[in-house]
């Protein structure tokens, strides 16, 4: 995890294959994206873009559910041991399984395990059968009839929403059934699981049972799991390997958006962590700290770091369409600890409000596409991957000013210096390095240029909205 550069990839919307079949009845690539439409893509699709990924840097997959399912998104699960034959089915999979491990691409899945869908056998069964289904305990009904397209349900789902009936964790042949998913498809060939919304699930010892099943399968298998505050009860080691570090998001979001940050596209987010909503580079500096020592250091460096993803407006609208914005954070989410994680098409400057605005279709026509802003992610993933100190390196803070920051990342021999500048005036930042004395230079990792150094003092003019990473070292 430590050298990992995710992906995240919604399915239906990222790319489809001429090879996969299809029903006729579909939305239009580039028209809006909504809640019940779907557009198409497939995992053939990604099979046949996996060189695009190869050439961006990307060396992990993390793909929201695959399997079949009457949504969308597929997190409406009918089938946990079958591909989603829009997808393109098992062979598909298989098939991009293979042509990614080839590539050196890891692929970890979505696993939905609090709760199924109406179409789930087991649920399905009850809804036929009624009191006399065997399957009764599978959930937790509270009366017939159950409702479950009209009134209110007599039965416990997530947020009340009548299509996702809640599992019964309590009932040992439901919990067996979700360690033998998560078995079967570690056994499949997958590289881990990321887990939907695990802390809905209650029962005492059932995540540490399947860290325990899914390393047994592969003790290199990464899991992570959605937590969106914050994740200690979960990281202690015997658990999670790391969360979807959203903790860090806000700090970026308020950070960066500053006073353009679209608080109705932020909604609900800001009550998971206030406090990591910051104004000003110290409180930034001292969030984004405090964030490294709040979990074991493994943990730590195995978070999945991201700006956004299917759940939240895409970063450059939360932004209000700032690209300057978009790269001063990346600059920091490919010099921070963790894993960082690009959601798909955020390279090319995608933009998108709330779900389902924030799932539309990969425009593949390049015209449409900020290239110089792909190339930017691209030069961040070069660099972070030539850098030791990037992704294992001690982190310092420099210095946290009004809206200016530097920070030091040191492994070894490798030293590296983060210095941005989040304002709209030029700016002449001044920093002390311990590390140095005498005449010694380091390296402009973005331009090539030389930067000397006065005895420890480095001195250097940083333009409006603007950053850079220089090194010392043989990379």
């Amino acid at each position: 995890m430590h050298d990992v550069v995710f992906y995240q990839i919604f399915p239906d919307r990222f790319a489809k294959s001429a090879l996969v079949e299809k029903p006729t009845h579909l939305e239009d690539w580039d028209a809006p994206p909504t809640p019940y439409g779907f557009k198409g893509g497939d995992l053939l699709g990604v099979t046949e873009h996996l060189d695009y990924l190869q050439d961006l840097g990307i060396t992990a997959i993390y793909f929201t559910p695959i399997f079949q399912s009457a949504s969308n998104h597929r997190y409406h699960t009918h089938d946990y041991f079958k591909v989603d034959p829009l997808l393109g089915g098992e062979k598909a999979f298989q098939t991009l399984l293979k042509e990614a491990h080839r590539r050196n691409i890891r692929i970890v899945l979505d696993g939905v395990f609090n709760h199924a869908s109406r179409g789930f056998f087991q649920f399905n069964h009850i809804l036929e059968c009624g009191k006399q289904s065997p399957y009764l305990d599978w959930f937790k009904i509270h009366g017939f009839p159950l409702n479950a397209y009209e009134g209110k349900p007599r039965y416990e789902c997530w947020w009340s929403i009548p299509a996702l009936p809640t599992f019964n964790h309590a009932n040992p042949q439901v919990r067996k059934f979700i360690m033998e998913v998560g078995r079967y498809w570690l056994e499949q060939g997958i590289d881990g699981w990321r887990l939907d919304v695990p802390f809905e699930v209650k029962e005492l010892g059932f995540w540490e049972e399947f860290r325990s099943v899914v390393k047994s399968v592969n003790p290199e298998a990464y899991i992570t799991g959605e937590i969106p505050w914050d994740a200690r009860p979960w990281l202690q080691g015997n658990q999670f390997d790391g969360v979807m570090n959203y903790l860090l998001t806000y700090s970026l979001w308020s950070f960066f958006g500053g006073e353009h940050l679209q608080e109705d596209l932020v909604g609900h987010w800001r009550s998971h962590g206030p406090e990591y909503f910051v104004k000003d580079a110290e409180s930034f500096a001292q969030q984004i700290t405090l964030l490294q020592n709040l979990y074991p250091l493994p943990a730590v460096q195995a978070q999945m770091n991201l700006l956004d993803s299917h759940d939240t407006a895409r970063f450059l609208s939360l932004v209000n369409g700032r690209k300057e914005a978009l790269r001063l954070a990346a600059l920091v989410l490919f010099t921070y600890p963790g894993a960082p994680t690009i959601y798909y098409g955020d390279e090319i400057g995608m933009e998108g409000g709330k779900d389902p605005d924030c799932r539309r279709g990969f425009p593949w026509d390049t015209s449409r596409w900020d290239m110089d802003l792909r190339n930017y992610f691209k030069s961040l993933i070069m660099i972070r991957k030539s850098h030791p100190a990037l992704r294992d390196g001690s982190w310092e803070i420099l210095k946290a000013e009004n809206q200016w920051l530097a920070y030091a990342r040191k492994h070894e021999n490798d030293y590296v210096v983060v210095l941005l500048n989040n304002s709209p005036q030029t700016i002449f930042l001044e920093v002390t390095l311990k590390e140095f004395s005498g005449e010694e230079s380091l390296k402009n990792l973005l331009n090539g240029e030389m930067v000397k150094i006065e005895g420890n003092i480095l001195r250097y003019k940083l333009a409006p909205y603007s950053g850079t990473i220089l090194s010392q070292g043989q990379y």
